[in-house]
């Protein structure tokens, strides 16, 4: 299809609280440099830049991450920088954003990807994207991106792939049989094996009219809203209708409100590396370590420490005999735990939102 008519959406309003105490709620984990010399939303943002240039990006985000983002991405015009007045889900966000998007170009497609991911083969996702562009166009369908799982995960979502559908670009487009919502163990040692089973990461791409098409049919009540904000958008007016009518929009993600129950879904099995970074030990996973064992990030003294995270940002931190551990400083907090507790940081974090005395480190 031509290039010209792709758009991407890029979604840049999490929070990311399961790398606190880096990731807080002004500064959040698409902003933050965890590996290479770039952001994770500004390397998002370059891996698509051959395919699809920054005129042709929207960034979806709220009014505390806005700043942020401009300053991160002066290369995105600041109109395709959308401030959502309120958190209505990715439901909302990505119905505005192809409201948008079919103002600009009535027979665009346009792929949605989130901001925070780890991706190493650019080329590689740029090649899925592009398969996945020419899908979406030639057969009308909501075309979803899916990894091969590498490890029984338990804290991701599974897509499960049925019948094929075409060939694109040497890409087999499927059949999406049904969605699984992070399984226990046992079911996703069966996912990760039966080659059915894909992660889903996120990425979605489809043709504007035909996302709307499928709001129309399953979550009216949001495209009522976002057809009342449409006629502003691009105007002096565009502010006042956002922040008089997109706080009413129902609360709903794409994946519940629209992807579940339509049966116009596809898959495209992936070929790339890929983490959403959801903790402190993905994040161990991922980056190289020393002969010890651990991964570090600012200066480490260390006396018999092995198999670690230690990221220090703004002092040196001493380690005497910790083995399989993490350890997170900043300026104004300090986390210590186990690298086999790490998803308990987000319940922290819960806990520390609960507490007036400690608002300041959220």
């Amino acid at each position: 299809m031509p290039e010209s008519h792709t758009f991407v959406v890029v979604l840049a309003g999490g929070s990311g609280t399961r790398l606190w105490p880096l990731s807080r709620s002004h500064h959040p984990k698409q902003l933050l440099t965890v590996h290479g010399e770039r952001s994770l939303l500004q390397q998002t943002v370059d891996r698509i830049a051959p395919l699809v240039p920054p005129e042709r990006v929207l960034i979806m985000t709220e009014q505390s991450h806005a700043d942020g983002i401009r300053e991160q991405l002066p290369e995105v015009p600041a109109g395709n920088v959308f401030v959502e007045p309120a958190r209505r889900g990715t439901a909302g966000s990505l119905a505005l954003a192809a409201a948008e998007i079919q103002r600009r170009d009535a027979t665009a497609v346009m792929a949605s990807v989130h901001s925070d991911a780890f991706i190493t083969d650019g080329d590689e996702f740029r090649a899925t994207l592009g398969a996945a562009f020419t899908a979406a166009d030639a057969t009308r369908q909501l075309v979803l991106m899916g990894i091969e799982p590498t490890s029984p995960s338990t804290q991701l979502g599974y897509i499960e792939a049925g019948d094929a559908l075409s060939e694109v670009g040497g890409y087999t487009v499927r059949r999406v049989v049904r969605f699984i919502e992070k399984p226990e163990l046992e079911r996703a040692r069966r996912f990760a094996s039966s080659g059915r089973h894909f992660w889903n990461p996120g990425v979605f791409v489809w043709c504007v009219d035909v996302i709307l098409e499928e709001f129309g049919h399953y979550q009216p009540a949001i495209l009522d809203r976002i057809s009342k904000i449409a006629p502003a958008l691009g105007g002096p007016e565009q502010e006042q209708a956002l922040g008089e009518l997109y706080p009413t929009v129902p609360i709903e993600t794409i994946d519940v409100g629209i992807l579940e129950k339509s049966d116009r879904v596809a898959v495209i099995p992936a070929r790339f590396d890929w983490s959403d970074i959801g903790s402190w030990g993905e994040l161990f996973e991922l980056l190289p370590g020393d002969q010890a064992g651990n991964v570090v990030r600012g200066t480490h003294l260390t006396l018999g420490t092995r198999d670690s995270l230690v990221f220090a940002t703004s002092r040196p931190v001493a380690t005497v005999g910790l083995e399989n551990m993490i350890v997170v400083e900043t300026p104004d907090a300090v986390l210590v735990c186990p690298r086999d507790r790490v998803q308990d940081v987000k319940k922290l974090v819960e806990r520390l939102a609960l507490d007036p005395e400690h608002q300041e480190l959220l």
